[in-house]
């Protein structure tokens, strides 16, 4: 079943991939005829992605049954198993009180007016006090949400329903302030000072991004999810590819074709369907249209900017988030490591001959450290923390920020 799944998957993104051609072909046509410029662009929301059969980050499976387990990956994948539990995405959710922020033993606060809060360890378990004064309110944290690098938020639940904590930790601060987005500078009562409540689908929302199975047959099974973002959210269940796989180097083979066509494999997508795939949980280009986000808060949906980028055209193998990112290895830091990625495109020399290869321009102040430049930081506020910012552009002094 799951073989036939993947071959009508297949079939359906070819068949996708002309409809996306046409279009692209139309909008070039209504461009021509337009007096202003107009963007092409021929990827699809989230939403679209998930309608079509097989596999696609944040897909729900029917079974349990159906995942064979980050332990059972690593029998045959070793090194990629290794190093990708100790990335962030895989450490992007834990139990709160396994929050290595909150067991440091300090209490974090933050106060708005008269409402005062507080996140610490108590007895064991991580807590949230909010007090007005007179009043006091507390609850214990469930999930931590983000390792936080750059930040955690966290979750608690009350009467079986779950609750997203107004405030959240930031690592610039070394403290806790508003959660992004959720900002309440005179809330009705303690109890909206203190959280926002979540509905089912915002909370499956939340946890398909940054857990292992936690949606399976549309019920939300948060005592056999797996924390963080495992092998089998971007590969998809693999029990049946892993039977098929142990049965064939039984019998003398090394796992045959059949057997590998039954997990997915995102390294075949197009370049636009693997930026997609990425926007899954950082955002599509349709995605940030569609949810009508606005100002510097795009700077955070990486593939949105990536797919904004003047060189991305229709997309270009070179250029996609998996160039440059290796998901099953910790995120890179140093600059300079991308100048390699950056000179695939880009010529070295103002003499050097443009080819198909190399139809970038060499660049007129420097041959390193190309994206300080090309990718600046961008502060977003309510992040306290800079981010690269994925749209690759010519940056002018004194220029706004481009939507």
């Amino acid at each position: 079943m799951m073989f036939e799944t993947v071959l009508s998957a297949t079939k359906k993104r070819s068949f996708r991939r002309l409809v996306e051609a046409i279009g692209v072909a139309l909008a070039m046509l209504l461009a021509l005829s337009c007096p202003y410029w107009l963007p092409v662009h021929a990827q699809l929301s989230t939403d679209d992605h998930l309608a079509e059969p097989g596999w696609w980050p944040r897909q729900v499976s029917r079974s349990y049954d159906d995942y064979a387990g980050s332990s059972d990956c690593a029998k045959c994948h070793k090194e990629k198993a290794a190093t990708q539990k100790i990335t962030p995405m895989a450490r992007t959710l834990m139990r709160a009180e396994d929050a290595e922020i909150l067991q440091s033993g300090k209490p974090f606060t933050f106060r708005n007016d008269k409402y005062f809060y507080q996140i610490g360890m108590s007895g064991g378990k991580a807590e949230l006090t909010v007090s007005d004064g007179k009043n006091q309110l507390a609850d214990q944290l469930v999930w931590a949400f983000g390792t936080g690098d750059v930040g955690q938020s966290y979750l608690f639940l009350r009467n079986e329903k779950y609750f997203e904590s107004r405030v959240t930790y930031f690592s610039s601060l070394q403290n806790i302030h508003f959660t992004p987005a959720r900002a309440l500078y005179a809330p009705h009562n303690l109890a909206e000072a203190m959280a926002r409540p979540l509905d089912i689908e915002e909370v499956k929302r939340c946890f398909s991004c940054h857990s292992t199975a936690a949606v399976v047959d549309g019920k939300f099974e948060p005592n056999k999810l797996t924390a963080g973002v495992t092998c089998e959210v971007c590969h998809g269940p693999g029990a049946a590819h892993a039977t098929a796989m142990k049965t064939s180097i039984l019998q003398g083979g090394a796992g045959d074709d059949a057997g590998r066509a039954l997990v997915f494999d995102p390294g075949e997508l197009s370049p636009v369907d693997s930026v997609d795939f990425c926007g899954s949980c950082h955002s599509t280009w349709w995605d940030v249209k569609l949810a009508r986000t606005a100002g510097i808060a795009k700077v955070r949906a990486q593939p949105y900017r990536l797919e904004s980028s003047k060189c991305w055209g229709t997309g270009d193998a070179r250029i996609t988030c998996v160039a440059c990112h290796d998901p099953h290895v910790p995120l890179v830091h140093e600059v300079s490591t991308y100048d390699s990625k950056c000179l695939r495109c880009h010529r070295t020399t103002a003499n050097e001959t443009r080819t198909k290869e190399h139809p970038g321009a060499a660049c007129q102040v420097s041959s390193k450290d190309c994206v300080t430049c090309h990718m600046p930081k961008v502060n977003v506020p309510e992040m306290h923390y800079a981010f690269r910012d994925h749209m690759i552009r010519i940056v002018r002094p004194g220029e706004p920020l481009p939507e």
